[in-house]
């Protein structure tokens, strides 16, 4: 199965390591398009390619994608962006936030689209939850 996982890169790296053990969970058993979301070297700054470059090359990968997992704890807009184009597309979702940060976007939590929303409080939560969802 080919995920796309959408978390925070402008909108800040804080949670980038857990990025990253979410990301090495998924990979075992699926191909994750943008793995380079847990790169720690990744910073806020972002990637070195234009804009545009990076907008247009992650929507093909939102398109090409069978599944959107979107972790949500650090508010970012590229990642609301990404959660209303998988609704477009139709695309399943899985969105995990963790509540320590937060609460989530009234626009995400309220979408009737978005049927798999989950809460955790450490990794080994979300990926149980992955593990549940995904039937590993």
């Amino acid at each position: 199965m080919k995920i796309y996982f959408s978390a925070s890169i402008r909108g800040g790296r804080d949670d980038v390591k857990i990025y990253k053990q979410l990301i090495d969970f998924l990979k075992q058993d699926n191909q994750v398009l943008t793995e380079h979301i847990g790169d720690p070297s990744l910073s806020v700054v972002g990637q070195k390619q234009d804009d545009s470059y990076i907008r247009d090359r992650d929507i093909a990968w939102l398109k090409e994608a069978d599944l959107v997992v979107a972790e949500t704890s650090n508010p970012s807009l590229g990642v609301g962006y990404e959660l209303a184009y998988a609704e477009k597309l139709h695309k399943p979702v899985i969105i995990l936030h963790n509540s320590k940060n937060g609460q989530l976007s009234a626009m995400i939590n309220g979408t009737d689209y978005f049927k798999d929303i989950f809460e955790y409080s450490t990794v080994t939560e979300a990926i149980t939850i992955l593990k549940k969802k995904l039937k590993l």
